[in-house]
Formats: structure tokens, C-alpha cells, sequence
């Protein structure tokens, strides 16, 4: 079956950085696009970067353009998000995601926590 590990979060001071991971597993994860969204208290999830099958392209959401950044590695079926220069509203839980033979698959999220 499809899983979804992330790990990496934690409480980090502004300006501070985290790599996020993401293990996968039951899929074919070399040939699906990943992607990671975040969802703060009170708030909708929200898509914040996405990656293709092979790792050529990229996108970001505007919030984090430039200050995040997405990749992959085949080899380990696994999806990073290093994420730089920390804000407090980057607060959130931060989730993998892939679509797979027509199905939504999530991870269980990791916590990452901006504050001083």
C-alpha cells in the first residue's frame, strides 16, 4: 500500500532553516509527480511546492518563492523541502502528497513551528 513518511520539523527561531523529508513507499515513485502542502491553525491546506517525475521542473507558491526549495532523490523514493529563512507564518504541518492511480495520498505531517 502507498506511505507517506515525512519527517525533519521541529521549532526553529526566524530566519532559521529545516529539511523537510518525505519517504514513500508501495508506489511507483520514480514516475509520479510529489508534491508538499502546509496547513496552519484556523487555515485551508495549501499546495507550496511541487516537483515532476524526474525532478526537472519545479513550482512554488508565491510565499515561499525563493526561500524554499523542492527536490527529489530516485534512488531513495524520497521528496525534500528545505526550507530557509523561516518566518512565523510559515508555522504549519507540512504534508506530502502524490496522486496515484487516481487516488489522494497524504503522509501524517510533520510540525514546523516559527518562533522566538
Amino acid at each position: 500500500q502507498v506511505q507517506l513518511v515525512e519527517s525533519g520539523g521541529g521549532l526553529v527561531q526566524p530566519g532559521g532553516s529545516l529539511r523537510l523529508s518525505c519517504a514513500a513507499s508501495g508506489f511507483a515513485f520514480s514516475r509520479s509527480p510529489m508534491r508538499w502542502y502546509r496547513q496552519a491553525p484556523g487555515k485551508e491546506r495549501e499546495l507550496v511546492a511541487s516537483i515532476t517525475s524526474g525532478g526537472g521542473f519545479k513550482n512554488y507558491a508565491s510565499s515561499v518563492k525563493g526561500r524554499f526549495t523542492i527536490s527529489r532523490d530516485n534512488a531513495k523514493n524520497t521528496v525534500y523541502l528545505e526550507t530557509n529563512s523561516l518566518k512565523p507564518e510559515d508555522t504549519a504541518v507540512y504534508y506530502c502528497n502524490v496522486l496515484y492511480d487516481g487516488n489522494d495520498y497524504w503522509g501524517q505531517g510533520t510540525q514546523v513551528t516559527v518562533s522566538s
